[in-house]
């Protein structure tokens, strides 16, 4: 399960996205649309910020905007940036391997195996959705109505 600061933090991003490119959103109008709480939607922009994924503008036409296409920000990159590698087990962690207490021999361990399958789907999912994967969802648009069909004869 992902904590809600991530789902809030995706789903502030998808807002920067639908606004287009170099457009700005001040936080009030994104917890507004989105409704995330102001003050944790502060911080989580901030965390954002910090990773390189939006940057601030001052002023009253200011706000915050995506520093990267929404094609470059994965769902992946967003959940490791702010809850670290999406693992379902603590022995499945790369870097910061616990072994589990009850666990006499991992490769034996028919419970790993197969969380470490899900891992591996889960982070190809995510690693592979992007925010305008999102945007081109037609259940995404906000009129509500599905982008035309558009056919070309060769």
């Amino acid at each position: 399960m992902i904590a809600l600061k991530s789902k809030y933090a995706l789903r502030a991003l998808i807002a920067l996205a639908r606004a287009g490119p170099g457009e700005t959103l001040q936080i009030g109008t994104i917890a507004a649309r989105e409704a995330i709480p102001k003050k944790f939607l502060e911080q989580i922009l901030l965390d954002l910020k910090h990773a390189g994924l939006v940057a601030s503008r001052r002023g009253q036409h200011g706000g915050y905007h995506l520093l990267r296409a929404p094609q470059e920000i994965a769902f992946g990159e967003v959940l490791r940036i702010l809850e670290g590698p999406f693992v379902p087990l603590a022995c499945l962690a790369n870097g910061g391997h616990r072994r589990c207490a009850d666990c006499r021999d991992e490769r034996l361990c028919a419970v790993r195996r197969v969380f470490a399958k899900v891992a591996a789907a889960s982070g190809e999912i995510l690693d592979g959705t992007t925010l305008a994967d999102v945007l081109s969802d037609p259940a995404e648009r906000p009129d509500g109505e599905r982008p035309s069909i558009i056919l070309v004869k060769r």
